[in-house]
């Protein structure tokens, strides 16, 4: 089986928050923690959707299932109950954030000075 993220209390926030619950009227999804490990693994590989490993599922399935998800905006109505409670886990900082190099500093000219002078003795 490929590699899961979703740890055991990672998943318990996430549940309720699905749908297809067997208390949800309708029908029932089927295995929501493998269609979301799916889904993660497609943002984490950043693999097209027939790449996915038959283990997580059928990729058109899942691919369906997500799109339909995306048009309902169920993925947003999770991302901001998740965000309300951020653990700050996999916090980043990139070169697009923090400076590496001093901004504004004076140009060194002395190089240009030591040729000038250089060629008027001369």
């Amino acid at each position: 089986m490929s590699r899961m993220i979703l740890s055991d209390d990672k998943w318990a926030k996430i549940e309720p928050l699905l749908s297809g619950k067997a208390s949800d009227c309708g029908v029932t999804g089927k295995e929501n923690r493998l269609f979301l490990e799916a889904v993660l693994w497609i943002c984490r590989t950043g693999a097209p959707w027939r790449d996915l490993p038959g283990d997580l599922g059928n990729w058109h399935t899942v691919f369906t299932r997500y799109n339909r998800w995306s048009k309902k905006g169920r993925w947003q109505s999770i991302f901001e109950v998740l965000s309300k409670d951020a653990d700050y886990e996999y916090l980043m900082i990139d070169g697009s954030i923090a400076r590496v190099h001093q901004h504004g500093a004076p140009k060194k000219t002395h190089r240009k000075q030591k040729l000038s002078e250089s060629h008027e003795v001369a």
